[in-house]
């Protein structure tokens, strides 16, 4: 699978090429705006699957070189940039990004993320209402999440969930296994910064283990944030009952 690399560093590029490559990526590393357009124009070598956009380019910045690509191609773009706040997500994602990565990253998210668009975009990816249905259902061994109704079952029984515990719980459950950071956590949820905000996270994890009675559902990674470990199917739900959650803040 072919990708192409939009970054002016070349230490950064040259780490991250390595590791998609050790993944089975072509890296193509272009480094200004202006190369990575030129990348992009047709010729007789396989098509792009996806392009990793850096927004803070020499020539041009990221957001018009993101434009751009999406007046010559359908190519999936996913920005990868240090700009975390919400305007600048919003922006990218109004241009045609297809995802919109911070750094710094985990490895293994950035590489889940290639992967989901690079599917999406692949020739026959067109979805019946059913696959896309099921695709918007998350099993997690005895638990289901499902997106659009946002409801959650575990053994085929609802959990009531707040709107901010089904988030953060839906936020962990689309990506099993990777370590989320507690203030990527808080931006994704919250929106807003971590100051302040950590002794809320905290107590919005322990509800949420108890009311669903697993709590080793959620694994906490010390120093770093959260993950989600996907119990196998039909595995008890816990091995006693647990004690009331305290009220959120």
């Amino acid at each position: 699978m072919r990708l192409l690399l939009v970054e002016d560093d070349d230490h950064v590029a040259a780490a991250l090429s390595a590791v998609l490559a050790r993944h089975g990526f072509a890296v193509v590393h272009a480094r200004s705006g202006q190369e990575a357009l030129r990348a992009l124009l047709p010729d007789t070598a396989e098509p792009f699957a996806v392009v990793l956009l850096d927004l803070g380019l020499p020539d041009q910045d990221g957001f018009e070189v993101c434009g751009r690509i999406r007046r010559m191609c359908a190519v999936p773009v996913i920005m990868v940039t240090a700009r975390a706040d919400v305007r600048s997500r919003i922006h990218g994602l109004n241009l045609g990004a297809d995802d919109y990565v911070v750094k710094p990253y985990d490895t293994g998210e950035l590489l889940a993320r290639i992967h989901a668009v690079s599917r999406r975009n692949a020739p026959g990816g067109e979805q019946s209402a059913e696959e896309s249905a099921a695709e918007d259902t998350l099993r997690l061994g005895a638990v289901t999440v499902e997106l659009p109704t946002r409801q959650v079952s575990v053994n085929g029984t609802a959990v009531p969930l707040t709107r901010k515990e089904f988030d953060l719980l839906a936020l962990l459950a689309q990506r099993p296994g990777v370590v989320f950071r507690r203030e990527q956590i808080i931006s994704e949820v919250w929106r807003t910064s971590w100051e302040g905000t950590g002794r809320t996270l905290e107590v919005h994890i322990a509800s949420l283990r108890a009311k669903l009675r697993m709590p080793a559902l959620i694994e906490t990674v010390r120093g770093v944030g959260y993950r989600l470990v996907a119990p196998a199917a039909g595995a008890p739900s816990a091995a006693r009952p647990l004690p009331p959650p305290r009220p959120s803040a």
